[in-house]
């Protein structure tokens, strides 16, 4: 049963951090088109940051979790190892960086938002180095 419960885990992880990449590019076009004052494609870009996040993002983080929560009581002594609670660490700043998108996702879709698309390119950058160090721990288990 393992193996299965840690696919679907990796599948889930996938498509969360596939979501966690998109979502914020989509935020660099969504100010870009604010900054030219282009309803039409601000309008668009509303639509699927929404059908992302609601259809994409929060279920894959659910299944990431819950997946997640099963490997581990299935081998309570990963816990005890110092890689894991490094990335445990890591996945809860993803879940507030999941969250702080949700509340750029809600600012820019009432017209609230003034960070520059020069930011959002910045910050779509945080899950690249999340994603890259979860690996490596998960991996090497370096200790």
């Amino acid at each position: 049963m393992y193996p299965w419960i840690k696919a679907l885990h990796l599948v889930f992880v996938v498509t969360w951090f596939a979501a966690l990449f998109y979502l914020p590019r989509l935020f660099v076009y969504h100010a870009m088109a604010r900054d030219k004052d282009d309803q039409q494609a601000i309008d668009y870009f509303r639509v699927m940051e929404r059908k992302l996040y609601r259809g994409i993002m929060l279920p894959s983080m659910i299944g990431v979790l819950v997946f997640g929560l099963w490997l581990l009581s299935m081998v309570p002594g990963f816990m005890s190892q110092g890689w894991l609670h490094a990335k445990l660490a890591l996945v809860v700043l993803l879940i507030g960086y999941h969250h702080v998108c949700l509340a750029y996702m809600k600012k820019l879709a009432v017209g609230d938002c003034h960070k520059s698309h020069v930011f959002f390119r910045w910050f779509n950058e945080a899950p690249v180095i999340a994603l890259l160090a979860i690996v490596i721990l998960a991996v090497v288990k370096p200790f």
